[in-house]
């Protein structure tokens, strides 16, 4: 029987953009310890502070749990760096600088480190999603994921979602965070993010869910995709 509770509205991009740098933090000190710190400092400089605090303090009112405050000085200038860029493009901004000071000083190995936070960080996306869905008396099924992702879809975002048996197949003609990063000249940092989220939210959702990314906004303009995951009960 299904709940008649009401649906949790989506998380707000400041906590997962505040979410999205602890998972990176954690990656990359883990692999290259003080120096991984002082990079993501030298990155989250680079980004801005006064963003980066907005950003971080947002997140904590909400109830984030995170570290971005720890790479934040109390004494930072002030003035609004970006004026006119929505949290979106703040997040793909702020993730494309961080990712670059690492990747240019670490090459493969900062980019393995790059990827897993961004796998981690998808992956508790995806559990979350699966509580979302159990709120409402939902099973973690292909059916419900969707509908109860964790991320508001805005305007920014223009994508078509056909559903077929076990399967659903997206195309995304217009995504924030891959313009951005095509904006700024930053796709071979910025496609890291997007050869990990989405399989990585998917297998935190289910772990039998399976994810094909065969096109990419940063490569061939759009993205595509297909979820497949078949319904283990109805063979039972």
């Amino acid at each position: 029987m299904l709940s008649n509770k009401t649906p949790l509205p989506p998380l707000s991009m400041y906590r997962i953009t505040a979410k999205l740098f602890s998972h990176i933090e954690k990656s990359v000190t883990s692999s290259f310890d003080t120096e991984g710190k002082k990079l993501l400092q030298k990155g989250l400089e680079n980004f801005g502070y006064k963003e980066a605090h907005d950003i971080a303090v947002l997140a904590s009112r909400e109830g984030e749990d995170h570290v971005l405050s720890d790479y934040i000085p109390k004494d930072f200038d002030r003035a609004n760096k970006y004026s006119e860029i929505t949290i979106y493009g703040l997040m793909a901004k702020l993730f494309a600088q961080v990712t670059k000071v690492v990747v240019d000083v670490y090459g493969e190995e900062g980019k393995e480190a790059i990827k897993e936070g961004v796998r981690t960080f998808g992956e508790e996306r995806g559990k979350g999603i699966v509580q979302r869905a159990a709120h409402l008396g939902m099973p973690n099924t292909i059916e419900n994921y969707l509908s109860n992702y964790d991320m508001g879809r805005s305007n920014l975002f223009e994508f078509e979602n056909i559903f077929k048996p076990q399967l659903i197949e997206q195309t995304f003609t217009k995504c924030p965070f891959g313009q951005q990063w095509a904006d700024d000249n930053m796709h071979e940092y910025g496609i890291l993010y997007c050869q990990m989220i989405d399989p990585a939210v998917a297998k935190g959702y289910n772990p039998n869910f399976e994810v094909e990314h065969d096109q990419y906004i940063l490569k061939e303009g759009v993205c595509h995709f297909n979820f497949k995951l078949e319904d283990h009960t109805k063979k039972d």
